[in-house]
């Protein structure tokens, strides 16, 4: 990298834990450790309810809820063993406000997500281990195309219409690394200025 560091990706489908598990045992083969965990694989393909896309509801749980879930799992053991480390988990601010018609089942799972972060926190902070929750509003991502309900996905597009750069939330992430070690950010909202929720 122009830093001077070293990167390694691997494509991962975080709701098989096999691949969540290999990618972690990758991750510290290559470089002897885990010092921080990103949950920020997510979906958001929204509809009304009345729609009933319950294949649509499951893949939301498996992809936002239970991979995050997988991730932890596969992460958890590296840190506790090294005494540190830091887990950072993506939410929403529809985690936080529900938006309906059309959000009911992101809403709940970004709300999960919240709520497992506290819980992380609350269990781990004795063994050293940061727990970070950040929660974006509109950020110019492709997770918006994702809805297969084409009056939801119009919405979306102009509500997408406000979006910041996805800079803006590495630089968010950044920040919670970079704290000393005794400091952790348990939480961040990042959201354009004109967003009023």
């Amino acid at each position: 990298s122009a830093s001077g560091g070293k990167a390694i990706g691997f494509a991962t489908d975080v709701t098989k834990r096999s691949e969540v598990e290999a990618l972690i045992h990758r991750a510290v083969d290559g470089f002897g450790r885990v010092d921080v965990l990103i949950n920020n694989a997510g979906i958001m393909p929204i509809a009304p309810i009345e729609a009933l896309k319950v294949d649509e509801w499951d893949r939301q749980i498996d992809v936002n809820i239970k991979g995050l879930l997988h991730g932890v799992a596969a992460a958890l053991p590296h840190m506790q063993k090294q005494k540190s480390g830091h887990i950072i988990n993506m939410a929403s601010v529809f985690g936080i406000k529900m938006f309906a018609p059309g959000g009911t089942v992101y809403c709940a799972t970004k709300a999960a997500v919240r709520a497992l972060t506290e819980g992380l926190r609350m269990e781990l902070h004795s063994q050293n281990i940061r727990c970070t929750m950040i929660s974006p509003g509109a950020i110019a991502t492709e997770l918006s195309e994702s809805s297969s309900d084409e009056a939801t996905r119009k919405n979306l597009r102009e509500f997408m219409k406000m979006a910041i750069p996805a800079s803006a939330i590495a630089r968010a992430i950044a920040y919670t690394i970079e704290q000393p070690a005794e400091v952790e950010v348990d939480e961040m909202v990042i959201r354009p200025t004109v967003q009023d929720f």
